[in-house]
């Protein structure tokens, strides 16, 4: 077994229960229906924290092809997956109890919190180029990690329902064409 192949799965856990925590989410969505005061830009925000954790388990199989593994490498490797579940934590509720959910008000208790960790993500994306490949990420992916950057800034700042709306639909366009230009193949 090569070094790749050992430490992938516990990446792969991570992101695992990632995407498992956005599914659960959705569960309680669909469950919780008769109790749930909806916040659209809250599904939104979802949903691309699930393609988040998809995209960042895809772009991970790139790293097979480094053999110079340190712990210190594999920890901002393993700190992105990190990130990419504590996301998956704050973006949907814990749908327990009887009581209703305001989508909204869940939102705007974590709006912060949620979008410091997408700073965060992007901090450690960058780090991890640098650690493990020692370069800059592609002048095209990093321009994108600092849109990214700007977003999670301007959204952890502004409190305006308005901007939030904007943001959650310009997130879907940004993520969709980054995806798009840089990550289509497996490579």
């Amino acid at each position: 077994m090569d070094a790749f192949s050992y430490l992938s799965v516990l990446l792969s856990i991570i992101l695992g229960l990632a995407i498992t925590q956005v599914l659960k989410g959705f569960r309680g969505l669909m469950q919780s229906r008769a109790r749930l005061r909806m916040y659209w830009p809250t599904v939104v925000w979802s949903i691309l924290v699930l393609v988040i954790a998809v995209q960042s388990w895809w772009a991970m199989f790139d790293l097979r092809h480094h053999e110079d593994w340190t712990f210190f490498a594999f920890s901002v490797v393993l700190a992105q997956t990190i990130v990419v579940y504590l996301l998956a934590a704050l973006v949907l509720p814990d749908f327990f109890g009887e009581t209703g959910f305001d989508l909204r008000a869940h939102y705007y208790d974590h709006q912060r919190w949620f979008f410091a960790l997408l700073i965060a993500l992007i901090g450690v994306s960058i780090a991890k180029s640098r650690v493990v490949y020692g370069e800059w990420p592609h002048p095209l992916d990093l321009g994108f990690h600092l849109v990214f950057a700007a977003t999670g800034i301007a959204c952890a700042r502004v409190r305006h329902p308005r901007f939030h709306e904007a943001m959650a639909a310009s997130g879907v366009l940004s993520i969709g064409t980054y995806i798009a230009l840089l990550f289509t193949h497996l490579t």
